[in-house]
């Protein structure tokens, strides 16, 4: 599951995500963080379902850190997509390709809401959720 992490500058320098890792054992992958002394945003993706994700997020949660669970990223709207390909090359993790078919394939779980897909789109047929 991939989830945004906000930190408020009461617990931004405090190792919560370390101490998360080293109480659940899980291997969380940090996917884009915007991180200074006074605030913190990171996508995370933690790689577990059930009990164990619901424990990582209470460990984030009683630390102070705010939790939003990412469900949906991105949306294409295919009919007004025109295929052109101007999303894809500038995409930093590749999620977006084109099908055998030249129509635009999207690929969730490499896409970290960047945004960048979303600006380079000249008929502005993406947009973030």
């Amino acid at each position: 599951m991939r989830v945004r992490l906000i930190y408020s500058p009461d617990v931004v320098e405090k190792p919560i995500l370390a101490e998360v890792i080293i109480k659940t054992g899980l291997l969380i992958n940090i996917l884009e963080a915007k991180v200074d002394a006074q605030k913190g945003e990171l996508i995370v993706s933690i790689p577990t379902i059930g009990e164990k994700l619901e424990e990582a997020l209470a460990l984030f949660r009683r630390a102070g850190v705010q939790v939003q669970e990412i469900t949906k990223v991105l949306q294409i709207d295919h009919e007004r997509c025109i295929a052109c390909g101007a999303c894809i090359s500038p995409c930093p993790t590749h999620a977006l390709s084109f099908n055998d078919d030249w129509t635009i394939k999207f690929d969730e779980e490499r896409c970290v809401a960047c945004g960048t897909c979303v600006n380079a789109c000249p008929v502005k047929a993406i947009k973030l959720l």
